[in-house]
């Protein structure tokens, strides 16, 4: 099975920037979307061979995730289980015979960290979501998970020390995430490689200069991580301030 995760900064704005033609190249699967920006039926998507499933925020332009799916699951589910966290379309869970697929698109802690205790609130109440899921079969979770967890996850680790995205409480909930029993795929196939980004800012030239972070996941229950065939990150396509990774998996 092949799934691929985006950040797309905004569905609407990067359908004219080749996301569809890059959907139908690589042909996955499943397609997992985060930073929609939209409501259902602000954009037609055309990709007939999948089932659409959507989670929208409250406000307008912000935040959403999609999945575009080729199996049709068992079952679906939207948001974390938890009244708060429910107001930015920010989870969605595919049920299949062999797992659960969740997206999501973990919430920013935002300049000087001025979210933070919403933040570590979040990692705590998703943490025990996707653990009791993992208790019934085992999980696989993508998306932006704004956060780089080791300093090799990231061009200027020293400078970014404390930033949102590189703090040490996001980066000890990652750390606390992946001890309770699963495994950050990229790293298990790769566990030395460097200059492997999955965003970059708007500023500075960063792109070009590849002055990254990899804050794009996929997160698979440990149990499940002989599975994994490979991590694929393509950093070289365009269309968003982040780029697409993708999971090839066997069951």
């Amino acid at each position: 099975m092949k799934i691929i995760s985006w950040n797309v900064n905004g569905l609407r704005a990067v359908l004219g920037k080749g996301f569809l033609e890059f959907v139908r190249e690589k042909n996955p699967d499943i397609i997992c979307i985060q930073e929609t920006k939209m409501q259902v039926g602000q954009a037609e998507v055309d990709l007939p061979m999948y089932m659409d499933f959507w989670n929208c925020a409250i406000k307008k332009g912000y935040s959403g995730t999609a999945i575009f799916s080729k199996p049709k699951p068992i079952s679906t589910a939207y948001d974390i289980e938890h009244d708060g966290h429910n107001q930015e379309g920010r989870c969605i869970t595919l049920e299949f015979e062999e797992f659960y697929l969740i997206n999501v698109y973990t919430p920013n802690s935002q300049e000087k960290l001025a979210r933070i205790d919403y933040r570590m609130a979040w990692e705590d109440d998703f943490r025990a979501y996707i653990l009791r899921l993992d208790a019934v079969k085992p999980v696989i979770i993508c998306g932006d998970l704004n956060v780089a967890h080791n300093e090799i996850d990231l061009k200027n680790p020293k400078s970014n020390r404390g930033n949102a995205g590189f703090s040490d409480q996001e980066r000890n909930k990652m750390t606390e995430l992946l001890g309770s029993g699963f495994v950050d795929s990229f790293r298990y196939k790769y566990p030395d490689a460097r200059d492997v980004y999955t965003w970059w800012s708007y500023r500075f030239n960063a792109r070009a200069n590849n002055t990254g972070w990899r804050i794009d996941y996929f997160i698979v229950s440990d149990r499940i991580k002989e599975n994994i065939v490979d991590h694929v990150i393509y950093m070289n396509v365009l269309g968003s301030d982040h780029c697409p990774v993708e999971l090839e998996i066997n069951f």
